[in-house]
């Protein structure tokens, strides 16, 4: 009868050594061997997890089995992974919420650069929707949902935009710049 010990270090001190003894009469442990141990396994590791044996083998000495202790996640792992779900569902939100209100401004935007009479009083809705979009990217960039480079430019892109309009129907005209040498 071959006895095989292992040790691991992530078991407490009682329970360091582990003796197994292999009910096969050949000593190299085969897949048919079955294992006795001679330590009471209802320690609380052993409950939590499952215990895997590997027979390794080395060319110089005998063969030996390493045990391995697989055991769930910490409680905190599991915390961080549930307040992770949490974040990313909120977050998805936000930035569904803020792809919504841009297309309505540009949506609103291109329909009137299409019209051709267009007066200048039509784009004061635009204004209060773009004034809508600029709070939820501001507060999204606030919360930390998007970075503050991406919030600078998602509302300079809505800026240009209105101005690419005004420019268009002749509401604006922009001031050239002038250079000192």
């Amino acid at each position: 009868m071959a006895a095989f010990s292992c040790s691991l270090v992530t078991l407490p001190s009682q329970m360091r050594n582990l003796s197994l003894t292999s009910s096969s009469s050949s000593s190299p442990i085969s897949n048919s061997a079955s294992f006795s141990f001679s330590k009471n396994l209802s320690h609380p590791l052993f409950s939590q997890g499952s215990l895997a044996l590997s027979p390794v083998q080395h060319p110089t000495r005998r063969s030996m089995v390493v045990c391995e202790v697989a055991t769930k996640k910490a409680d905190s792992a599991v915390k961080r992974a549930r307040l992770a779900e949490k974040r990313r569902l909120y977050n998805k939100a936000r930035k569904s919420e803020i792809r919504t209100r841009m297309r309505k401004v540009l949506e609103a935007l291109e329909i009137l650069k299409k019209k051709p009479e267009a007066q200048a009083e039509e784009i004061l809705p635009v204004e209060k929707l773009i004034g809508e979009a600029y709070s939820v990217i501001d507060k999204a960039v606030k919360a930390g949902t998007l970075h503050r480079n991406t919030g600078a430019n998602r509302k300079s892109r809505l800026a240009r935009r209105k101005k690419a309009v005004e420019i268009h129907h002749g509401w604006y005209t922009p001031v050239p710049e002038t250079t000192s040498a």
